[in-house]
């Protein structure tokens, strides 16, 4: 007869089993923005202006992909489905990956690597002031991702990858302003309106933690 250890045991290779083909689909479905811009600019999709339609194109998927790190915590409380936490790092990786497409597009293409005119650009357009401040911050948190930091960190780990939510308003305040010039602000409001909830809950969950703690 089986023992309860062994059904444990038995439960828990079978949850590993589906998890590992799930995070290649998740990873090769992720890599979709990408290949889909690798093959507009193979066959001159890019429409008159490539660098700004990429430009445009990787910072909306990083807006994406941090709406959807954000989402994994209150689904997965609201499903009960733990596994769903093992999702999060790589969404939030892949974030970054975008993140950093849409810097050096910026810096190579269209600044080409112009120090002096990024920093006017810095200090003057305050769209491009609140988009550099969210990828600094995302920097730290990309490089405490893996296991390893997370254990050395401790505390402090969560501590610091709790900026995700500063990221994210920036990165939304980053958007808006960028639509401004052009009075184009469907997207902006959406997405706004996404973190905004987002937010509000994890707001809601920490005030309720508190109160229970109270």
């Amino acid at each position: 007869m089986p023992t309860a250890s062994d059904i444990k045991g038995t439960r828990a290779s079978a949850g590993v089993r589906w998890l590992v083909p799930a995070k290649v689909v998740v990873f090769i479905a992720m890599l979709y923005p990408l290949a889909r811009l690798v093959l507009l600019g193979a066959t001159g999709g890019l429409g008159a202006n490539p660098i700004e339609f990429i430009t445009r194109s990787t910072g909306l998927w990083t807006l994406v992909y941090l709406c959807i790190t954000l989402a994994v915590t209150p689904v997965r409380r609201m499903t009960g489905v733990a596994a769903l936490l093992r999702f999060r790092r790589m969404i939030g990786l892949f974030a970054f990956f975008f993140a950093v497409l849409h810097f050096t597009t910026y810096i190579w293409f269209d600044k080409w690597f112009d120090v002096a005119a990024m920093l006017k650009d810095i200090g003057k357009r305050p769209f491009i002031t609140v988009g550099f401040a969210a990828f600094v911050l995302l920097i730290p948190l990309a490089v405490t991702s893996p296991k390893v930091m997370v254990r050395k960190l401790g505390r402090r780990w969560q501590t610091l990858h709790r900026t995700i939510y500063l990221i994210a308003a920036l990165a939304i305040l980053h958007f808006w302003w960028m639509k401004a010039g052009k009075h184009d602000f469907e997207l902006p409001k959406i997405y706004g309106s996404i973190v905004i909830v987002l937010l509000g809950w994890r707001a809601i969950a920490w005030l309720r933690t508190r109160i229970k703690r109270a």
